[in-house]
């Protein structure tokens, strides 16, 4: 949540916006007195699809603080303000190029009694939404973590945590469609959370597995669930992998900010990834509780679309032995799919080899459909694949249907199930 001192400093930004504007009317057209701004980077490309968001307006109005056309900077970043009054950085930069006019501007955030922290996360704000738009995704790629998505997964998410950046993309027959992407913050401390209170945001693959409405923040934690204002979706992290890595710690959500502000540094959170208001609204309609798919990665790598099909086939294929061999009752062939460090529900491979073989020689057949599949593999990781599928199992003595997680790992240039268990 913000500080005193931050809402203090907010205070100060507004204030500097409102008496700057008052020197201008008395008489602060002289010579823009601009410098250049080495600090910041000053955008040269805005992106065609987005000429009205705030980061192009910003685009726009650094690119006119650089050219020493303050008129035309002041034009642009009201344009900022009355389309999102909360936006604190828009008002420290009307602050700055007002202020220009009887002092040379050197870099974002010449206000008078600020304090320096809070001027800097605004700095990097600024950073990360131009490089937002000097950067833009790869056209006509895609992100090669989305190996397979089920008929039911109408949406994919990937937070890019090196670009500030969530990217939405919908399941189009199988095939990914880029839909929009959002400035977002994560952790204080950065990526790849471990433990408990580290203020890092965790890296890997994720489902939502709720939604917590502003009134139900309310009901739960009072006062403090102004800081995700217009609600949040809880993360299951830490998952299976990590778990298994020996992360720990909870409560890792996209959620929106405090009503006072627009939005966050890119480093604000206590872990989470957080967006606007407005833009977490947006992502509503798009969340499907355990289904949709949120890979958090420390760049994307982005590959074409074609690209994904030799590990689809292949992972398909292994996923598909692993069913024929198990509906043959050969046990030890079976059990050959799985690795030797495999686990489920804290047994590792000899315990479990020892219950299904057991279990399997009181079968006279047994009969296995897989439907809804979906792989999904880790960021940064070739070797690591998340598999969700519909489980409908039948045999001589019993039956179950079920929808079911396994961890696939590539081990010795074959693909083994590192973990099995309910989804």
């Amino acid at each position: 949540m913000w500080s005193h001192r931050g809402v203090r400093f907010a205070l100060v930004a507004l204030a500097a916006s409102a008496a700057c504007a008052a020197l201008l009317v008395i008489g602060g057209r002289s010579t823009p007195a601009v410098s250049a701004i080495p600090a910041m980077p000053v955008p040269t490309v805005i992106a065609d699809s987005k000429r009205n968001g705030p980061e192009a307006l910003l685009a726009r109005t650094m690119r006119e603080i650089n050219a020493n056309q303050l008129d035309g900077a002041l034009a642009e970043v009201d344009k900022i303000i009355n389309a999102y009054p909360n936006f604190r950085l828009a008002h420290l930069i009307k602050g700055d190029i007002l202020l220009a006019r009887a002092r040379p501007l050197t870099t974002i955030g010449n206000v008078v009694g600020a304090p320096s922290d809070e001027i800097e996360d605004l700095r990097e704000e600024a950073r990360a939404r131009i490089a937002r738009y000097q950067d833009e995704r790869p056209k006509a790629r895609i992100p090669r973590y989305f190996v397979q998505l089920n008929d039911e997964q109408r949406h994919a998410f990937v937070v890019d945590t090196s670009k500030s950046t969530l990217y939405v993309f919908e399941n189009d027959g199988g095939e990914l469609r880029y839909v929009n992407d959002y400035y977002v913050s994560i952790g204080k401390n950065g990526i790849d959370k471990f433990r408990e209170g580290d203020n890092k945001t965790p890296l890997g693959v994720y489902h939502v597995t709720r939604w917590l409405s502003r009134d139900q923040l309310a009901s739960q934690y009072g006062k403090a669930s102004e800081l995700y204002g217009a609600g949040a979706f809880p993360l299951d992290y830490p998952n299976t992998w990590d778990r298994r890595e020996g992360r720990n710690g909870y409560g890792i959500w996209l959620h929106g900010v405090p009503y006072d502000t627009y939005s966050r540094p890119p480093r604000a959170s206590n872990g989470c990834v957080a967006l606007t208001n407005q833009d977490l609204e947006a992502l509503t309609g798009k969340v499907q509780i355990g289904l949709t798919p949120v890979v958090i990665a420390n760049g994307v790598d982005w590959v074409p679309p074609e690209s994904n099909t030799a590990m689809r086939r292949e992972l398909t294929r292994q996923l598909d032995g692993w069913r024929q061999d198990w509906e043959s009752l050969d046990t030890e062939k079976y059990l050959g799919h799985y690795a030797p460090d495999f686990s489920s529900g804290g047994d590792g491979l000899s315990k479990w080899s020892a219950h299904k073989r057991r279990v399997n020689a009181r079968k006279k057949w047994i009969k296995v459909k897989l439907n809804k599949v979906s792989i999904v593999l880790y960021p940064g990781r070739d070797d690591l694949a998340v598999v969700t599928f519909d489980q409908d199992y039948a045999s001589s003595n019993y039956k179950k249907r079920m929808r079911k997680l396994q961890y696939w790992i590539r081990d010795g240039g074959a693909w083994r199930i590192l973990h099995e268990g309910a989804a």
